[in-house]
């Protein structure tokens, strides 16, 4: 009982509407509702504190003439000054961008100063009245009633704060009648009373109405600002908050931060059980990062798997950094995924306003830039914003700047290294190697400029590039010579890449079955756009497919019978550690002899040494690839590779 009390109180001086019988609400509806009454009431604050201000000085002046005039004097100078000071503090507060939430303890603030007032409005007809000239009387019945009606207007949409407010007012004006037994008297405290019942009936009608308005006005809103599949704050609602949060730290100074977080192992999950699965996934990660943060606070989705939460009103760095802990400490938990427990985690960036930036542009590049130097540390690495991360975000740019002129200046070659036939001892084919010789960075290694193309979607371009080239130089070699190029999953999202392979071999005048595409494990299981359907296009046509680096998946068996490979490569990682790790050398014997089974060809890449070679041979590898039998070379090299016979009598057995 004292438990359902106390709450009761604590939703009647918070403002909460269903304390007398409104809508009820959650807190974050609740919040955004003061808000709204809050506005309101600073709306309307200069205007009722500028009123204040003429009463209290109206009525030292009519009351000159009675014994209570120094009292009346004193009471006057202290309403009109803290009406004053009220008033300017107000108009400040206007200027800044309307919060999107406000607490229960600014409403508390705000019925206590509405009490105050009225309490010295309400001393008035009980102090002055008795002793005051007919003129006076007036003035203070003139004053009394319009106070009334203007606490009722400015307190509106917050039932709880007009009582506050008029309640002493009324208890002043009983104490006043009851004085005196006239007949007048009695009629005016009638009177005092129906219009007292209806201004406050007036009142309630109006917050409640008010109040559903808002609901339905989020609940439109919603739609545009929130996320659909986690219902968090989506990128729109997030660049609101982020440009009110400038606004405020330019007009009041309040600092803010922002945490930029990334799932490290999203794209594993999509890959290992789909989209549904991944969508669950997104789901689960939401509904735990809104439970790290304070009730005035929203994590936002702006991404894929990008998260962002905005820190108002920021007293100290070590508060962003305490939840971006809670962020990556959410993460401990495995998350329950189609039956199966998954780990997740995630990286941080923190950027601090105004220190890191004080445009949207320069915080969320800054953001940017630390999330990046955190995932490069690691999963689960928090990492604030530094001067050097600037540097690095804008070599970035400027590569990625860079990379979308290469192919018109000429700057991207292939190279092609051999794949050795061991059975035959004579090379059947090259894998085309993408390089990059940029005319101030020199050669830049593939490992920073395909990441950058696959993001700004220049993998496109960059990947017809590659097929027309390989198959250009394809028709210069012998007919028994294949060549392979790798595809990214993005490529699969390009609709015409099949017609541009097509195109290619028809240009060249080579035949399909020249032709093989390397895919990874993790771009088949992804499903990347139409992956499966080009890839049963191109197996119609007579090109090869070989699935690369096979083993380092989830699910290669499976995989295997849903489309007919040609070739499988067992990933270098296993070449290399198979004579000193025996469990590498049991993958690398399972593979070839699960391969000859199937009727599927098998290329070992990584190789180096003679042993490996021997190794191999043993076991009856198909294919081999590798520094032993020759690094990446240039399209004329090949030629002359192919001119000689010293792979022959290198590796005869």
């Amino acid at each position: 009982m004292r438990t359902h009390l106390t709450n009761y109180v604590a939703r009647l001086f918070a403002g909460d509407l269903s304390a007398f019988g409104g809508p009820a609400t959650n807190e974050t509806v609740a919040g955004h509702i003061r808000a709204e009454q809050m506005s309101l009431v600073l709306g309307y604050s200069v205007g009722i504190m500028l009123a204040n201000a003429c009463n209290a000085i109206v009525l030292a002046i009519a009351l000159w003439p009675s014994p209570d005039r120094t009292f009346a004097l004193v009471w006057a100078v202290i309403v009109a000054g803290a009406a004053i000071a009220f008033g300017l503090q107000s108009h400040a507060s206007r200027r800044i961008t309307k919060p999107q939430f406000v607490s229960r303890r600014a409403i508390h603030r705000l019925v206590r100063n509405a009490f105050v007032l009225g309490i010295a409005w309400g001393i008035v007809p009980a102090a002055f009245f008795a002793d005051a000239s007919t003129g006076g009387q007036l003035v203070i019945t003139c004053l009394c009633s319009g106070m009334l009606a203007g606490g009722a207007l400015a307190f509106a949409t917050i039932p709880i704060a007009a009582i506050a407010f008029t309640a002493p007012i009324f208890v002043g004006i009983a104490i006043c009648l009851s004085r005196n037994g006239d007949l007048a008297f009695l009629l005016i405290a009638f009177l005092v009373v129906a219009y007292g019942s209806v201004l406050l009936r007036g009142v309630f009608i109006n917050s409640f109405a008010f109040a559903r308005r808002v609901m339905r006005q989020l609940e439109a809103e919603r739609t545009v600002r929130q996320d659909p599949l986690t219902q968090l704050a989506n990128r729109v609602a997030f660049n609101e908050m982020l440009d009110a949060a400038l606004k405020r730290l330019a007009l009041s100074g309040e600092e803010f931060a922002v945490l930029l977080l990334d799932l490290d192992r999203f794209k594993e999950v999509n890959d290992r059980f789909g989209h549904p699965a991944g969508d669950e996934f997104l789901v689960q990660v939401a509904n735990r990062l809104q439970r790290c943060t304070r009730a005035a606070e929203h994590v936002a989705r702006i991404g894929g798997d990008e998260f962002a939460l905005l820190m108002a009103n920021l007293t100290r760095a070590e508060d962003a950094l305490e939840i971006a802990e809670r962020f990556v400490a959410a993460f401990d938990e495995p998350f329950l995924i189609e039956g199966c427990e998954i780990v997740g985690a995630t990286s941080v960036g923190i950027v601090l306003a105004p220190r890191d930036g004080n445009t949207p542009l320069d915080v969320m590049k800054n953001a940017d830039a630390a999330l990046y130097r955190a995932k490069k540390a690691g999963p689960g690495t928090i990492c604030f914003f530094e001067e050097a991360d600037d540097k690095v975000s804008r070599d970035r740019k400027a590569l990625q700047a860079d990379l979308a002129r290469a192919i018109a200046h000429d700057e991207l070659f292939l190279v092609f290294q051999p794949f050795l036939d061991l059975d035959k001892n004579r090379i059947t084919g090259f894998e085309a190697l993408l390089r990059w010789q940029h005319p101030a960075r020199g050669l830049v290694p593939p490992s920073e400029f395909i990441p950058i193309a696959e993001e700004t979607g220049l993998i496109h371009e960059i990947g017809e590039w590659v097929i027309r080239r390989a198959c250009a130089t394809l028709k210069d070699w012998p007919e028994d010579i294949r060549v392979a190029v790798n595809f990214s999953a993005a490529q699969f999202h390009n609709a015409s890449i099949l017609q541009t392979i097509v195109q290619a071999l028809a240009d060249a005048k080579v035949a399909p079955d020249r032709l093989e595409i390397e895919i990874t494990e993790s771009m088949l299981l992804s499903k990347y756009g139409s992956a499966a359907s080009v890839l049963n296009a191109l197996l119609e046509l007579g090109a090869t497919v070989a699935l690369d680096d096979f083993g380092t998946g989830f699910s290669s068996l499976t995989y295997l019978r849903k489309l007919p490979f040609s070739r499988i490569k067992i990933d270098q990682s296993f070449i290399r550690d198979m004579l000193v790790q025996p469990d590498c050398a049991a993958i690398v014997k399972s593979v070839i002899s699960l391969a000859r089974d199937l009727n599927i060809g098998v290329v070992a890449e990584g190789v180096e040494t003679a042993d490996q070679l021997d190794y191999l041979r043993q076991f009856a590898c198909d294919e081999v690839q590798g520094y032993l039998i020759g690094r990446p070379v240039s399209a004329h090299a090949v030629q002359a590779l192919l001119a000689t016979k010293k792979l022959r009598a290198i590796f005869a057995a």
